[in-house]
C-alpha cells in the first residue's frame, strides 16, 4: 500500500521538483491580470485606464500596463462593422498612451490602418465576388446534377442561397479571403507588443 500514493501528493512533488516561483514570477502573476482587469473595463467604457494604471507604483506600472496592451492588442480586429472599427479606434488610442515610442508605434498603425481600409473598402468588393462565383458555382453543379437525374434539360428555378452546399462553400470562400488579412492582422498585432 506504501507503493501507491494519491493524485495530491504526485502532484505535490511535480511541483516541488518544478522549484519555487521567483519574485518576478509572483509580481508578474499578480499585476498583468490587473492590467487585462483594466483594459476589459476600459473598452465596456469604465473607467479611465491611462488614471487607473498611474495609481500604480512605477514597478507595478509597468507590468500592469503591458497586462492592459495585451488585451487592448487582441481587440483590435477585422472592421466587420461599425462596432468593430470603434473598438479598434478605442484600443488603438489606449495603446498609443501607453506606448513609450510613439514613432514606431505610428508606423506599424500606418500598416495597420492600410490593411484595415483594403478590408473595409477592396474586401467588400472581393467579398461580393466571392459570393457570386460560389453561387455560380453551386448551382451549375447542381443543375448538372438534376440533369443527371430526370435527364431533362428544362430550365428549373434553383433557390441556391438557401443550399446548405452554397452556406458552406461561401464560408470556405470568405474564410480564405479573411485569412489573408488575419494574417497580416496578426504580424502586426506582434509588432505592436514588441514596441517599448
Amino acid at each position: 500500500m506504501d507503493e501507491m500514493k494519491s493524485a495530491f501528493e504526485r502532484a505535490m512533488e511535480r511541483a516541488e521538483s518544478l522549484g519555487k516561483a521567483s519574485e518576478e514570477d509572483l509580481r508578474r502573476w499578480k499585476y498583468l491580470p490587473e492590467g487585462e482587469k483594466l483594459a476589459a473595463k476600459y473598452l465596456i467604457n469604465e473607467c479611465d485606464l491611462v488614471v487607473e494604471i498611474g495609481r500604480y507604483d512605477d514597478d507595478a506600472r509597468q507590468l500592469v500596463s503591458e497586462g492592459a496592451q495585451g488585451i487592448l492588442v487582441k481587440n483590435i480586429d477585422l472592421p466587420r462593422n461599425e462596432l468593430a472599427k470603434k473598438a479598434n479606434k478605442k484600443a488603438m488610442e489606449a495603446i498609443k498612451e501607453l506606448k513609450h515610442d510613439k514613432v514606431s508605434l505610428e508606423n506599424v498603425y500606418t500598416k495597420l490602418r492600410r490593411i484595415l481600409n483594403h478590408y473595409e473598402q477592396e474586401g467588400e468588393q472581393q467579398r461580393g465576388q466571392a459570393y457570386e462565383a460560389v453561387k455560380r458555382d453551386v448551382e451549375a453543379k447542381m443543375r448538372q446534377a438534376l440533369q443527371q437525374q430526370s435527364g431533362a434539360s428544362a430550365p428549373v428555378r434553383i433557390d441556391v442561397e438557401s443550399q446548405p452546399q452554397f452556406q458552406q462553400e461561401l464560408r470556405r470562400a470568405l474564410a480564405q479571403l479573411e485569412s489573408q488579412y488575419l494574417t497580416l492582422l496578426g504580424e502586426y498585432r506582434q509588432e505592436i507588443l514588441g514596441i517599448a
